[in-house]
């Protein structure tokens, strides 16, 4: 026989083998990778990114929202309502406008963002002690246009009463004055939730006279809970929950 002819009959032989042996590249690889996964358990994203979305959405640089806008939207509709009410206003009826402090009143980001959203205690004291908190412009629109309509304000906010003097400064620096109530929570209600002390403080509002017309907060414990306003606007916080 032929060398060359030989040495080609061995050499398609090899291939075949390769093709459909034990002994070629593809057996020898075994099975395809496989991954288990839980779906529920991976549902939360990673807390750096959960943490640059806050970011975002508070810098409106993301498809996730604008904050401004959106705070933006609900205090335009805490003032078209107020106007509505305060046109149909009884005779002798002391309207009131409730309003909450931090993230309602004042924005705090600026701390919250340096503590990278964990909550300081110490360090969240001297931010308010310092009184640079600055206003939430919707609500000073809307603090105004309550001053114009006649209607009462009445802040009611979860800061201590010790910190009062720094909380009226940091208001009237930023242009709220003039108000006719400013709650903030005693020693011996310390124990109490947000939702039940605000609930109390509202229920004294009411017996003192006031009709609760527009109650506007950033947490649900700011708004739910009798007696509530006729209309009860809440403003965004995806940076902290208070029950």
């Amino acid at each position: 026989m032929n060398s060359r002819i030989l040495f080609l009959g061995l050499a398609m032989a090899a291939a075949a083998m390769g093709q459909s042996g034990t002994n070629g590249p593809a057996a020898q690889a075994g099975p395809a990778p496989a991954f288990s996964v839980d779906a529920q358990a991976e549902r939360i994203p990673n807390l750096d990114t959960l943490k640059q979305e806050l970011r975002q959405y508070h810098d409106c640089t993301c498809t996730c929202g604008c904050l401004a806008h959106d705070l933006d939207r609900q205090a335009d509709r805490a003032v078209a309502f107020l106007r509505r009410r305060a046109a149909h206003r009884g005779r002798g009826e002391k309207l009131a406008l409730i309003l909450d402090i931090d993230e309602t009143t004042l924005s705090n980001y600026q701390e919250e963002a340096k503590a990278g959203f964990a909550y300081n205690a110490a360090a969240f004291d001297a931010w308010v002690n310092s009184a640079q908190a600055p206003a939430i412009p919707g609500t000073l629109r809307l603090y105004k246009e309550a001053q114009r309509l006649g209607v009462s304000i009445l802040f009611l906010t979860g800061r201590p009463e010790p910190q009062r003097e720094a909380t009226e400064r940091n208001l009237r620096a930023q242009g709220f004055d003039n108000w006719q109530a400013l709650v903030m929570r005693r020693a011996d209600q310390r124990s109490e939730t947000a939702s039940r002390y605000k609930q109390e403080a509202r229920a004294e509002f009411a017996a003192q006279g006031y009709r609760l017309a527009l109650n506007v907060g950033d947490q649900w414990s700011d708004l739910k809970g009798k007696p509530e306003a006729e209309l009860s606007v809440k403003y965004p916080d995806p940076y902290y929950l208070i029950p």
